[in-house]
């Protein structure tokens, strides 16, 4: 297994090459390296101690991965796209609720605000048959965005910036193409999942029993 450090290389050279791809329009090389940083994620955290938190964010990673290959692949697969980051995100959000299951109202309210309002736009320009998708896609992003500003610290950090980069494909696919959009994406998803991965560290490594008997659920 190679050092954290040669990771963060590979991830930055591969990261490197997919600006480069963008700005030379080359399919064939985006699509062979795109996976690569979040593939350098995983095999970073294969390295930490083993918990039920990292075990859900490393299977929401995977499934980044293979959305990385569906979006990147030169055909329309943005549905099946769609489905492999639903996943992602449902990981993420059964990882956040098993650190903390406070309600967090103020969370709620304003992951309900960001994703109301994002279903709102993209549904006012018409999404036709994709309308249930997105609605879904949605929703599941708004609870994930909920949880993860519960928990707080990076895992919110890298959350807020997983949803703005969802958030730009969305704007850009659906109401206003802008030339900066691919660029911007892909960095903010880059960020809010090295974030996501690195809230793994600062997590609990196990829950104390309360009194009762069941977990107590700390926060991140």
């Amino acid at each position: 297994m190679p050092r954290p450090s040669h990771l963060i290389l590979i991830a930055l050279a591969a990261a490197a090459l997919y600006l480069y791809a963008l700005a030379c329009d080359n399919t064939l090389l985006g699509l062979l390296v795109k996976p690569i940083p979040v593939l350098a994620l995983i095999a970073w955290l294969s390295t930490t101690p083993a918990t039920p938190y990292r075990r859900w964010i490393m299977l929401g990673l995977a499934f980044s991965v293979l959305g990385d290959i569906l979006l990147a692949i030169p055909r329309d697969l943005f549905v099946f796209g769609l489905a492999a980051f639903l996943c992602a995100h449902l990981a993420y959000l059964r990882g956040y609720c098993s650190l903390t299951q406070r309600p967090a109202y103020p969370s709620l309210a304003l992951a309900l605000l960001v994703g109301g309002s994002l279903f709102g736009l993209l549904a006012s320009h018409g999404l036709g048959p994709l309308l249930i998708p997105v609605a879904l896609y949605a929703l599941a992003i708004g609870c994930m965005l909920w949880r993860a500003l519960a928990c707080g610290g990076v895992a919110a950090l890298g959350a807020c910036a997983f949803v703005f980069s969802d958030s730009l494909i969305g704007i850009d696919r659906f109401v206003s193409p802008f030339a900066a959009a691919q660029y911007l994406i892909i960095l903010l998803y880059w960020l809010g999942q090295w974030l996501i991965a690195a809230s793994v560290i600062r997590a609990p490594s196990s829950e104390p029993l309360t009194q009762s008997g069941t977990r107590e659920l700390g926060s991140c």
